[in-house]
């Protein structure tokens, strides 16, 4: 009886061990970038600044060069601020962070050892579902899968790979070695080793991670695009000028920006876009209306800062 209590004990125990061992969270060390514009060089960047290794990817080499130039630019500024009389220590310093960085123009042939792939390219979703449905073949089964998207539902992406429990939204904020924040987006099928696995690789980053369910525009967004589409409503309607706006909302509610400014450094159209596709999802919703002058000066391409006018000359 003592022998069988014992086999039985040794059982219990080897099977809490197995299932202790598939619970441990996933220690991130090398992590794929897709998209080398200013969201995805910065995360490159922060990623590589924290001993990460990075592979950034995207469609072209003279892409690729333009993102490592503006991730030394980047890096050139910090080390200013470091080692102001220390030149050849900032030199070390630029040194070791891009040497964990490499490129690459096949995302399908560097993820075969990465823990991380984050992507973040253009906001659209047919274009993300082929691209994760792609890396889904090459990518290990213990890879992570995450979409720095602002907008679009992150199930909605996870749903055309075989890794739903593995895949999660990183949405971070511009310019991301500034911005302490990170949205951490768990969706119904996220399971809880890789939630947990991302909320340690945020906090690995020096950043600040909130938790959001898979709602439209996260938080931030959430609240920000509504609110910077009631201020053009406002001015629409000849309640008030988006100067005045600008000027009570900076003043009365101390906002760093005022929302015409804001809009006119997030992009209209990106703006534009965002309310399309949550007025498209929820066309009942007040919130989610579209704006009449909005998509006036969408279609004149003033897109705001990028482009010179918006809501304001930029020239």
């Amino acid at each position: 009886m003592a022998f069988v209590t014992r086999q039985l004990l040794r059982s219990m125990s080897s099977a809490s061990d197995s299932a202790t061992s598939a619970a441990k969270k996933i220690v991130i060390k090398q992590i794929t970038v897709i998209g080398g514009g200013l969201m995805g060089s910065g995360i490159a960047q922060v990623a590589a600044a924290t001993g990460h290794t990075v592979v950034l990817v995207d469609q072209t080499e003279e892409i690729l060069n333009k993102s490592r130039k503006g991730i030394e630019d980047s890096l050139k500024r910090v080390a200013k601020k470091m080692f102001a009389d220390k030149p050849e220590a900032s030199s070390q310093f630029i040194e070791k962070i891009l040497k964990n960085i490499t490129v690459s123009t096949d995302p399908a042939s560097v993820v075969h050892s990465t823990d991380l792939v984050v992507e973040a390219i253009v906001e659209n979703l047919n274009v993300k579902n082929e691209l994760f449905s792609t890396l889904d073949k090459f990518a290990p089964e213990h890879t992570i899968f995450a979409s720095n998207t602002s907008s679009l539902p992150i199930t909605q992406i996870a749903n055309r790979t075989s890794r739903q429990d593995r895949f999660g939204g990183l949405h971070f904020f511009n310019p991301v070695p500034m911005m302490k924040l990170v949205e951490v987006i768990k969706t119904p099928m996220t399971s809880q080793k890789t939630f947990d696995s991302l909320m340690d690789f945020s906090k690995a980053l020096g950043k600040i991670p909130v938790v959001c369910q898979d709602t439209p525009g996260f938080v931030v967004n959430r609240l920000l695009v509504p609110y910077m589409l009631e201020a053009i409503r406002l001015h629409e309607k000849g309640h008030a000028s988006k100067e005045d706006i600008d000027v009570a909302m900076k003043l009365g509610a101390g906002y760093p920006m005022g929302p015409f400014e804001l809009l006119d450094y997030v992009g209209l159209d990106t703006c534009k876009f965002i309310i399309e596709g949550w007025h498209k999802g929820d066309p009942g919703n007040p919130l989610f209306a579209p704006s009449p002058l909005l998509d006036k000066l969408v279609r004149e391409k003033k897109f705001g800062r990028k482009t010179g006018e918006g809501f304001y000359k930029h020239r």
